[in-house]
C-alpha cells in the first residue's frame, strides 16, 4: 500500500467540518485522504515536508476549450463575432486529430501545472471521431482528472447542408463512447454531452439533444450566446423545464442574456451556471451573471473558457472574478463602501473554484474538500516565495498573491503530477511536444489566414 504524509502544512481544507490549520497533516492512502489532523503519525509512509506550503484541495476548471491551447495568445482583440467567424468557421476546419492531440496534451499538463486537478474539457473541434479520440488519448496521457465533454463542429455548411444550429447531436457518437471506454462514472475521465443548446440551436435540436443526454445518463452543458443576439428557439429554458428536462444535470455557460426569471428556474432545479468572466468581458457577452446569481440565491461556477484568449491557470480566474464583481456591487451602491459584504470575502471565492465547481460536476463527493474519503487531489502552494512571503492569511495569498509558478506539488488520486515545481513529465518529450504544438498552431493559423482578417 502507497502512503503519503504530507506534513507541517498550512491546512486549507475547505470542509467546513475540518477548518483551516496552520502545522496540519494529510495522509493519504493509494487513491484516497485518509486522515486530515494537526499531527498524524505513521511509519511507514513517505514524508512530504509542507512546513512553508499552503495545502489545499486541487482547483477545478469548469469550462475549457482546451483544443486551442495552439493557437494561444490570438483572440484577444477579437469580438465574439469575429472568434465566431475566424475560428469557428474558418480556422476549425484545418485542425487535424494530430493537432488535437498536442493541444489537449499541452493545455491539460499546463491545468497540472497551474495547479488545477480537473478539467471539463469542452471540446467542440471534432469534426471525425479520430478527433475525439485523440482529445481523451491526450487526457489520459497528461493524468489529469477530466470530464470530456462530446460537443459538435461548428463548421459552415455545404452547399445543400443544413446549418449547424439545424443539426442534432449525432447519437451513434455518443452511444460509441457511452457504451465504451467513457463508459464507468468511476474513471479518472469521465463523459458529459456539450451541446449547441439554448444560444446555437432550434426548439427540436435542443430537445432531441437534451432527451439524449438523458437516455445515456450524462450532464449536459450548452453555451447561450450573448446579449444582443436572439435566441433560435423561444423560452427554451422554460420549455425544457415543462418537460422535466431541466434539472441538477444542466449547465448553462455565460447565460449574459438571460432573465433574472430564467436564472432562478435553473437554480430552484439544482443546475450549474457557468461563468467565464474574462471573456465575457473580452468578447462583449455583457456583464459577467456572478452577482446575479448570488443574489438569486445560486453559486456560480467558474472556468478559463479559452486559452487562445487569456492565461489558462485558475488563480486569475478567481482573482478577476472576485474582484470584477466587487467592483460592479460597490459601484451599484452609496459611497463610501463600509464592510466587505460576506458573499464577496475572499474565501468564497476560493469556495468557486475548488468544493463550488466540483458541486457543479456533480463530484462534490469525490473532489473539491480535504476530507477523509474523498479521492486525493491535492496541491501545495509555496508561502516561502517572494511574491507568496509572508503568509498571514493562507486564502488570502492563495487567491490574490499566488500564481502557477508557487504550485510545488500536485496529487491527482493520490499520484504525484508535479514535484518540486516541475512537472513529473519527460522534460525531454515536453519540449519536443512543444516544438510540435508551436508547428501546429501556426501551420493552423496559416492555412486559415486569421492572422490578418480582423486588421482588414
Amino acid at each position: 500500500m502507497t502512503r503519503i504524509l504530507i506534513k507541517g502544512g498550512w491546512v486549507v481544507s475547505m470542509d467546513d467540518k475540518i477548518g483551516d490549520f496552520r502545522g496540519g497533516d494529510v495522509l493519504i492512502e493509494e487513491d484516497k485522504i485518509v486522515a486530515v489532523d494537526r499531527k498524524i503519525d505513521v511509519g511507514d509512509a513517505e514524508v512530504i515536508d509542507a512546513s512553508n506550503m499552503i495545502v489545499s484541495p486541487g482547483m477545478v476548471n469548469m469550462h475549457e476549450h482546451t483544443w486551442q491551447t495552439g493557437v494561444r495568445g490570438v483572440v484577444a482583440d477579437w469580438t465574439m463575432f469575429e472568434y465566431s467567424t475566424l475560428m469557428h468557421a474558418t480556422a476549425v476546419a484545418h485542425f487535424t486529430p494530430d493537432d488535437i492531440r498536442l493541444a489537449n496534451l499541452c493545455g491539460a499538463l499546463n491545468q497540472l501545472n497551474c495547479g488545477t486537478t480537473t478539467l471539463f474539457d469542452w471540446h467542440h473541434c471534432n469534426a471525425t471521431m479520430d478527433h475525439t479520440d485523440a482529445a481523451i488519448d491526450s487526457l489520459e496521457e497528461a493524468g489529469i482528472r477530466a470530464v470530456y465533454g462530446h460537443g459538435q463542429t461548428k463548421l459552415a455548411p455545404k452547399p445543400g447542408e443544413p446549418p449547424f444550429s439545424e443539426v442534432p447531436h449525432s447519437r451513434e457518437r455518443v452511444e460509441r463512447l457511452r457504451k465504451g471506454r467513457l463508459a464507468s462514472d468511476d474513471g479518472l475521465i469521465t463523459m458529459a454531452m456539450c451541446i449547441q443548446g439554448v444560444g446555437f440551436s432550434v426548439w427540436d435540436c435542443i430537445e432531441h439533444d437534451v432527451r439524449l443526454a438523458k437516455d445515456m445518463g450524462l450532464r449536459w452543458s450548452n453555451h447561450t450566446g450573448a446579449q444582443g443576439i436572439p435566441f433560435l428557439a423561444d423560452n427554451a429554458v422554460h420549455r425544457l423545464d415543462e418537460l422535466g428536462l431541466l434539472g441538477p444535470e444542466a449547465d448553462f455557460v455565460h447565460a449574459t442574456n438571460f432573465t433574472d426569471e430564467e436564472l432562478k428556474l435553473i437554480i430552484d432545479r439544482g443546475g450549474s451556471i457557468t461563468v467565464a468572466p474574462e471573456c465575457e468581458c473580452n468578447f462583449g457577452h455583457g456583464n459577467p451573471v456572478t452577482g446575479r446569481v448570488l443574489e438569486l440565491g445560486g453559486t456560480p461556477s467558474f472556468g478559463v473558457d479559452l486559452e487562445s484568449n487569456i492565461s489558462g491557470d485558475m488563480f486569475s480566474v478567481v482573482r478577476f472574478s472576485l474582484q470584477l464583481e466587487r467592483g460592479m456591487y460597490t459601484d451599484a451602491r452609496p459611497r463610501p463602501t463600509k464592510t466587505m459584504p460576506e458573499h464577496l470575502k475572499t474565501r468564497v471565492a476560493l469556495e468557486w473554484a475548488t468544493i463550488g465547481n466540483a458541486r457543479a460536476l456533480g463530484m462534490d463527493h469525490q473532489i473539491g474538500s480535504l476530507t477523509p474519503g474523498k479521492q486525493a487531489d491535492v496541491i501545495l502552494t509555496r508561502g516561502d516565495d517572494l511574491n507568496t512571503c509572508p503568509v498571514h492569511d493562507p486564502v488570502q495569498t492563495l487567491v490574490f498573491m499566488a500564481t502557477p509558478y508557487n504550485v510545488d506539488t500536485v496529487f491527482v488520486a493520490g499520484e504525484v503530477r508535479k514535484r518540486g515545481g516541475k512537472l513529473v513529465y519527460p522534460a525531454t518529450a515536453l519540449r519536443e511536444t512543444l516544438e510540435r504544438l508551436t508547428q501546429s498552431g501556426r501551420r493552423i493559423l496559416d492555412a486559415a489566414g486569421v492572422l490578418e482578417a480582423p486588421a482588414a
